[in-house]
């Protein structure tokens, strides 16, 4: 009624801007509603792992391309030491082979973690069938095994980033699947609430479009999996079970997915209940056992799950206490500073002051002349006393009122000689 009759009740207001104010309120409420979370950003995951498939594919060429140019001066190190981060180590650390030798043997075994491999690479240096290098080509080699080196060890942090990123975003999903393959899920899909939404035939095919649309131009079979064949589960399974496992395993990666992206506190104890399912699963494949049922493992998981959400509500409030603490330490350290700088600078202002009154007491005292006279000069004072003062000084010494008195007196005596003055005229 109100929304009715709301223009007649308010002057001014038009459909549109009661339409606009509609529309504002509609998006606060929906702000309101749903909070936003830092920590729950799915787009880091899909940066992430597009980014760790990027560097898989520039280390492998890169380090080819090492193996190739060292390989003209030292062939045999290829069969010995095939992994490329590794290789590329060695190659950084021997450089010409002619030098290598029994002091550089511990250097060896650090890289290789190997005291066999360690002496084989000796060995194969002093009889080895490659060709001189020059120094500055060496260089060249070792600064771009350095390179190499490194961006292998970004690699490394970067795969520690994507995990710690997945047990925050996804962590029933990543205890499921494996972090690797629940990422790349995500980035398949799009973001995690996409993944959510999708039915588990969706997530069984999610990567295998392809095989999908050719298999349906030709007629022929449509294919069992996707990305999730890069799960152990799969690999695990026999081959006439593959196909089941991974509609199985694609059915649970569909629940731990929607209960990551709709829970309030994810946990990983959901994802951890249905990887013991898959398990069981698998051995009922192999020995015939039969697996527990969905509601049974279901019940056990949200009492746990309730239990763990509990615990960590707990943490966060005690977390908050103790910021919060902080926080009032903190202000109150800033005012108690602030107090300090106020009395300070009025102590400072006071002394100021005080400096200046004694400053102008001493200009005042030198200006005036000393009262009392000194004991020392009392003598001196008394013979000047005695001595006769010039006319001007005793002009200057003598009082107003003795001067006024003369001044009558002058006068008397003028008036005087002009009545004799006249009375000599006469």
């Amino acid at each position: 009624g109100i929304r009715l009759h709301f223009p007649a009740l308010v002057r001014g207001l038009t459909a549109q801007s009661a339409a606009k104010a509609q529309l504002g309120l509609g998006h606060s409420y929906s702000r309101a509603k749903v909070k936003f979370n830092v920590h729950r950003v799915d787009n880091m995951i899909i940066q992430s792992i597009s980014l760790l498939d990027q560097l898989d594919k520039d280390i492998n060429t890169f380090s080819m391309r090492v193996r190739e140019w060292y390989g003209y001066h030292f062939p045999e190190l290829i069969k010995i030491v095939p992994e490329n981060s590794m290789y590329c180590q060695v190659a950084k650390f021997v450089g010409n082979r002619r030098e290598l030798s029994e002091e550089s043997l511990e250097g060896l075994e650090e890289i290789v973690m190997d005291s066999a491999k360690a002496q084989a690479i000796l060995e194969a240096s002093r009889s080895s069938m490659g060709m001189d290098i020059s120094p500055l080509d060496l260089i060249n080699i070792e600064s771009f095994s350095r390179r190499v080196i490194s961006l292998s060890e970004y690699r490394r942090g970067l795969q520690e980033y994507l995990r710690s990123k997945m047990s925050q975003v996804a962590p029933s999903l990543s205890a499921l699947i494996g972090e690797v393959v629940g990422a790349r899920l995500i980035s398949h899909a799009g973001s995690l609430t996409n993944l959510a939404k999708y039915p588990a035939s969706t997530v069984q095919i999610l990567g295998a479009e392809k095989a999908l649309f050719r298999a349906l131009k030709t007629r022929g079979n449509t294919p069992k999996y996707g990305l999730i064949f890069h799960s152990t589960f799969i690999g695990r399974a026999a081959a006439k079970n593959k196909g089941r496992i991974s509609r199985y395993l694609a059915n649970k990666c569909t629940i731990a997915s929607r209960i990551d992206c709709f829970s309030e506190v994810p946990t990983s104890v959901f994802g951890d209940k249905l990887r013991e399912q898959v398990e069981e699963r698998l051995a009922f494949y192999e020995t015939g056992e039969p697996p527990r049922k969905n509601l049974e493992v279901m019940k056990e998981a949200v009492v746990e799950a309730s239990e763990v959400v509990a615990e960590v509500k707990r943490r966060q409030e005690k977390k908050e206490k103790k910021k919060k603490k902080r926080e009032k330490r903190r202000l109150e350290a800033l005012a108690a500073a602030a107090e300090e700088a106020e009395e300070n600078s009025v102590m400072e202002n006071d002394v100021g002051a005080k400096k200046k009154k004694k400053k102008k007491k001493q200009q005042v005292e030198e200006a005036e002349p000393e009262a009392e006279p000194e004991e020392n000069g009392l003598e001196e004072e008394e013979e000047e006393e005695e001595q006769p003062q010039p006319k001007k000084k005793r002009k200057l010494a003598v009082e107003p009122e003795q001067e006024e008195e003369e001044e009558k007196k002058k006068k008397k005596k003028k008036k005087k000689k002009a009545v004799a003055q006249d009375l000599e005229e006469d």
